[in-house]
């Protein structure tokens, strides 16, 4: 096939008819198309007056005429380099284990699977729909699960959350990761969207399909089973501790992949206490941030704010300060909501999600400042986590639990009148000052950004839009360092993904994923 770019297509395209609607742009009689298929599409809005969809789209059919009428486009023969999956020559004595079931953990335990070492999935968490039951009961209740909740159980953190899957990551493996997730129920949508997005609704159902799949390829997933000791002889790993909800016992292991996710607190301490290199990390702190979505379609879209072919709106700002510090938004979720992430009693912590219509009436982003080692570093590697949990276990007690929330016209000017929009995170939250629970320099470096990013968007700085805080976890505060061949200084022993400081989000731990099981198996085939 070839490869047309930069293909402007009006908002009212019909994209079931694209062989026409092609035709119909290069000027080329349709007989001369026998197949199109979009491979990009994105939003040009630049031009508020001029908003238009900007496409990539692959063609086949009549070679000559097309090449003819398609010069501007930029044509070029299509074709993608097939990925080389390793094969071992022989079997390991003892099947790989993976710890953790979130993004990295599945990658790599479905690439396992498909090469026939019948990997052992050990999660800490519950399946999706106990899990499910749970997290509804915390929002409800206020009573935590402290191994079923946003950040533990199967699929990981990204399960609640907008199911995002672009990512500024390059790798072979990123078409593999929306493929796959499009074989397993995600719709086909996220093959050509320059910002793919599942949504948790849809997420939790491709997660299911993907873990019947591993299983069926001789996997094992156990659910509620916490990992909380290795075993390391002679620097190889041995085996690991596991308290099931039954027993505590031992599994054998010579691979073992460590996808624990950025909130594995207690496992960080555990990989500590065995002497596994472990570094402390930059992260970032803030807050949410909510505006009404119309105010962001209006924003962004101009006088095409309400064309359903444009959907809800997103952004993204980034700011370097004067102070030298950034102040940037992350994990924009357009028609979404604010949820209350915590995963250990007497702490909160907050985050967004949204589902695939993202149909909510606010808009959410999480508003962050970086924060450096030198912020935080006392000599313990794990003094960012600490620093996250300071944090946290004061907004708790300020708020019994809830959150903390501000108008952002009280925050710039340092009060409490609890007047603004209606706030999306559940139980209701508690109205105080975000000056009370984070540092000045994050607080200063928010308003500054706030009002900065208002000249980008207006009516980002209305006085009306609410913060909820904190937000702690967008990113782990450490790093479990590893060599070039993917293993800690512990022979046998794979740092993957987003907890073990490799990656940021569902793409990124999910390639990660696949890198480390491709190691393994390699390692195999020599």
């Amino acid at each position: 096939m070839i490869l047309l770019k930069n293909l402007k297509f009006p908002l009212d395209t019909d994209f079931n008819n694209l062989i026409g609607e092609t035709a119909k742009i290069l000027m080329i009689n349709e007989k001369s198309i026998t197949k199109t298929k979009l491979y990009k599409k994105s939003i040009d809005a630049r031009d508020k007056d001029n908003i238009f969809f900007c496409c990539s789209v692959l063609i086949d059919g009549n070679k000559p005429a097309i090449i003819k009428h398609a010069k501007k486009y930029s044509p070029q023969d299509f074709f993608e380099k097939p990925i080389i999956w390793h094969k071992p020559k022989i079997l390991p004595k003892h099947r790989p284990i993976i710890i953790g079931f979130g993004p990295a953990g599945i990658f790599a335990a479905y690439t396992l699977a498909k090469a026939g070492l019948n990997p052992l999935v050990l999660e800490r968490g519950k399946d999706c729909d106990s899990r499910k039951k749970d997290v509804e009961a915390f929002h409800k209740t206020g009573i935590l699960n402290p191994d079923s909740n946003v950040q533990f159980g199967e699929g990981g953190a990204g399960t609640f959350s907008d199911g995002k899957l672009n990512s500024g990551i390059k790798s072979e493996y990123f078409r593999t990761v929306l493929k796959t997730f499009h074989m397993f129920g995600a719709d086909e949508d996220i093959l050509y969207d320059a910002k793919p997005h599942i949504g948790t609704d849809v997420l939790i159902n491709v997660i299911k399909n993907m873990r019947k799949e591993i299983i069926a390829l001789g996997g094992e997933i156990r659910f509620c089973n916490k990992v909380t000791d290795i075993i390391i002889k002679n620097q190889q790993i041995a085996s690991v501790e596991v308290v099931s909800p039954d027993k505590t016992y031992f599994e054998e292991c010579d691979s073992l992949i460590l996808a624990i996710g950025h909130s594995s607190r207690d496992t960080f301490e555990m990989l500590h206490r065995n002497n596994v290199n472990i570094e402390p990390k930059a992260f970032s702190i803030g807050a949410r941030i909510e505006h009404p979505q119309t105010l962001i379609n209006q924003g962004r879209f101009g006088k095409f704010c309400n064309n359903t072919a444009l959907g809800s709106a997103d952004y993204k700002f980034a700011q370097h300060l004067e102070n030298g510090r950034s102040v940037y938004t992350f994990c924009m979720c357009p028609g979404g909501y604010v949820i209350n992430a915590s995963s250990e009693p007497g702490c909160v912590v907050t985050n967004g999600m949204s589902y695939k219509r993202r149909d909510g009436k606010n808009a959410n982003s999480a508003l962050l400042v970086n924060i450096t080692p030198e912020d935080f570093y006392h000599g313990s590697v794990l003094d960012g986590v600490y620093f996250q949990q300071k944090i946290e276990k004061k907004a708790f007690v300020l708020s019994q639990g809830k959150g903390i929330c501000q108008t952002v016209g009280d925050f710039l000017n340092k009060t409490t009148f609890q007047k603004g929009i209606s706030p999306t995170i559940s139980p209701s939250p508690v109205y105080g000052c975000l000056d009370d629970i984070l540092p000045d320099y994050v607080t200063d470096s928010l308003r500054t950004g706030i009002k900065l990013f208002n000249d980008k968007l207006p009516g980002f700085s209305n006085p009306d839009a609410i913060l909820t805080g904190p937000e702690t976890r967008s990113s782990s505060p450490i790093k479990i360092l590893r060599s070039t061949s993917f293993m800690s200084q512990i022979s046998g022993l794979y740092p993957c993904g987003e907890g073990a400081g490799y990656a940021g989000g569902i793409m990124s731990s999910a390639v990660d994923g696949i890198k480390v099981a491709q190691q393994i198996i390699k390692s195999l085939a020599n």
